[in-house]
């Protein structure tokens, strides 16, 4: 159990102070980077901000439930999403300085937070703690839609990124309904909707 506290504390010190790094191409890296404004930059800086924060949140709540499942090819299956979601760390975190912004200042903090959530819906149970990563996943993918439509027009390179990680979204949802995840009831998705909003709405400024 040390070894596992140890490994676990590892991971959650490497997503919020390392630079992660992807096995797979970084989506649009061969895409001309276009001339913007400052203010387009900054604001598609920002969005990409607010994305990075959100796959730390990914880090932290997977690693939640992975721990307090009690089945292996589950917590298989949050491992492997859990790579995806690095992968679209290192994607976020490199087009964040392309662009000639910043990270969050409170990644540790939306790390601890996602880590608590995570490890509270891994007590109900396997098929709640998947039916929490598909609505987590389902409204990441809707997020991720609103962004395509607010990036300026000329940022390709990160609408590349965005676009790959709606369909990684969508495809995590959609393994976590045939692994047998139960659908939240309504009150449990408005409480994770205002959780994002107020995530969203801080991370894009700080």
């Amino acid at each position: 159990m040390l070894d596992q506290a140890i490994i676990e504390f590892d991971k959650a010190v490497r997503t919020v102070f390392a630079s992660a790094r992807s096995r797979r191409p970084v989506p649009g890296e061969d895409v001309p980077d276009a001339e913007m404004s400052e203010t387009e930059r900054a604001h598609a800086a920002a969005l990409m901000r607010v994305n990075h924060v959100g796959e730390v949140c990914a880090q932290a709540l997977y690693q939640g439930q992975s721990i307090m499942s009690r089945d292996p090819a589950i917590r298989d299956t949050l491992r492997q999403a859990s790579q995806e979601e690095t992968e679209h760390l290192a994607w976020t975190e490199r087009r964040i300085a392309e662009l000639g912004g910043r990270k969050s200042l409170l990644n540790p903090v939306w790390y601890g937070g996602a880590l608590a959530i995570g490890l509270l819906a891994g007590r109900f149970g396997d098929r709640w703690n998947l039916g929490f990563l598909a609505e987590t996943e389902r409204q990441v993918e809707h997020h991720l839609k609103g962004h395509l439509d607010t990036l300026p027009p000329a940022d390709q390179r990160s609408r590349a990124i965005v676009e790959q990680m709606k369909v990684d979204e969508a495809d995590h949802a959609e393994t976590a309904v045939r692994l047998g995840a139960h659908e939240l009831p309504a009150p449990a998705k408005a409480v994770m909707k205002l959780a994002a909003r107020v995530m969203t709405t801080v991370s894009y400024r700080l």
